[in-house]
C-alpha cells in the first residue's frame, strides 16, 4: 500500500454513461452536462481497457486493474463463475470506515458485489431515471463517502438502433436528466462543497456493437467536477480507465495498493 494523506473530498462519486462514445455525447442534447464542463477538467480522448465491454471495463474502472489481474473477461450475470477476487474502491474503502453505495442498471454488476465491501447496492431497472431516482434518495439520507452510479440505456439504444442514432442521442438526452437527479441530491444532501464527482464511460461503439481495439469503441469521456478540480482545464494525459479508481481512491484518502494498473489524474486538481 501506498500511503495517504487526509481525504481530498469526503464524498466521490462515479457516473457512467454505458456506451458513452465521446463524439456521440457531444452531437446529443446534454445541457446539464455541458453546463458542468464549465466548471470541470475534462478529455474526450481517455481509453478504455480491451476487451472494450461492459463488465470487464467497469470492473477496471472500479478496481483499477487490467483484466489480466482482475480475471472478468466474460460480459454477463454467471453465478457459477463466482465474485470478482480483486479489492474493489468499495472493499477498500470499507476497510477505512467508509460509507459505500452502488446503483446499477445491469445484473451483470453483482460480480462486483463482494459482501462486506458495498453497504448500499442497488439493481432497480434498466432506465437510468429509476437507479437516478434510488440514488437520489441514498444520497440524501446517507451522505455516502463512495458511490458509483451506471446508465444503462445508451447502450442498451447502441445495440438496437446503432451509435449516434437519434435514439441513442434520446437515451443520451434521457441520462443527462438523469444526471440532474444526482447533482440535486448533492446539493439538497448539503455536501456539494465536499464532493468531487467523476464522469466516464465504460467504452464506445461503431454501428450496433463494441469491442474491438479500435478509436470508436476504446475513447471514452473523462471528466471531474467537484471540490479542488481546475475548472475548465483540459485534460493532456493519457488517461485510462483504471485511472478512475485509483484517482477515487487518492480523493478519498483510502491507501493506494501498489498493485493498481492505475493512476490517480491530479492534473484535475489544484
Amino acid at each position: 500500500m501506498i500511503s495517504q494523506n487526509s481525504p481530498r473530498a469526503k464524498h466521490v462519486f462515479i457516473i457512467s454513461f454505458d456506451g458513452g462514445k465521446p463524439s456521440v455525447m457531444q452531437e446529443s442534447r446534454m445541457p446539464v452536462l455541458q453546463n458542468l464542463l464549465k466548471s470541470a477538467a475534462f478529455t474526450w480522448e481517455a481509453k478504455t481497457i480491451m476487451p472494450s465491454i461492459t463488465l470487464p471495463s467497469h470492473t477496471s474502472m472500479l478496481t483499477g486493474v487490467e483484466p489480466s489481474k482482475h480475471k472478468i473477461l466474460w460480459n454477463d450475470w454467471e453465478p457459477e463463475r463466482g465474485m470478482l477476487t480483486v479489492p474493489t474502491i468499495f472493499a477498500l474503502g470499507s476497510k477505512q470506515k467508509l460509507k459505500t453505495a452502488m446503483f446499477v442498471g445491469k445484473s451483470k454488476f453483482l460480480h462486483l458485489f463482494v459482501p462486506k465491501t458495498v453497504k448500499e447496492f442497488s439493481f432497480p431497472a434498466y432506465a437510468a431515471k429509476t437507479v437516478a431516482q434510488l440514488a437520489a434518495e441514498h444520497i440524501v439520507a446517507a451522505k455516502p463517502n463512495l458511490c458509483f452510479i451506471h446508465f444503462a440505456d445508451s447502450d442498451g439504444a447502441g445495440h438496437e438502433f446503432g451509435w449516434g442514432t437519434p435514439q441513442q442521442k434520446q437515451a443520451f438526452a434521457d441520462e443527462d436528466e438523469a444526471l440532474a437527479m444526482v447533482l440535486a441530491a448533492i446539493k439538497r444532501a448539503g455536501i456539494e462543497q465536499d464532493s468531487v464527482v467523476i464522469l466516464t464511460a465504460d467504452h464506445g461503439g461503431h454501428d450496433k456493437t463494441h469491442g474491438l481495439d479500435i478509436p470508436e469503441d476504446r475513447l471514452i469521456p473523462w471528466i471531474a467536477w467537484g471540490k479542488g478540480v481546475v475548472p475548465g482545464k483540459q485534460l493532456a494525459g493519457p488517461i485510462s480507465t483504471c485511472d478512475t479508481a485509483a484517482t477515487a481512491l487518492w480523493l478519498a484518502g483510502v491507501p493506494l495498493p501498489t498493485s493498481l494498473d492505475g493512476k490517480p489524474v491530479t492534473e484535475a486538481f489544484l
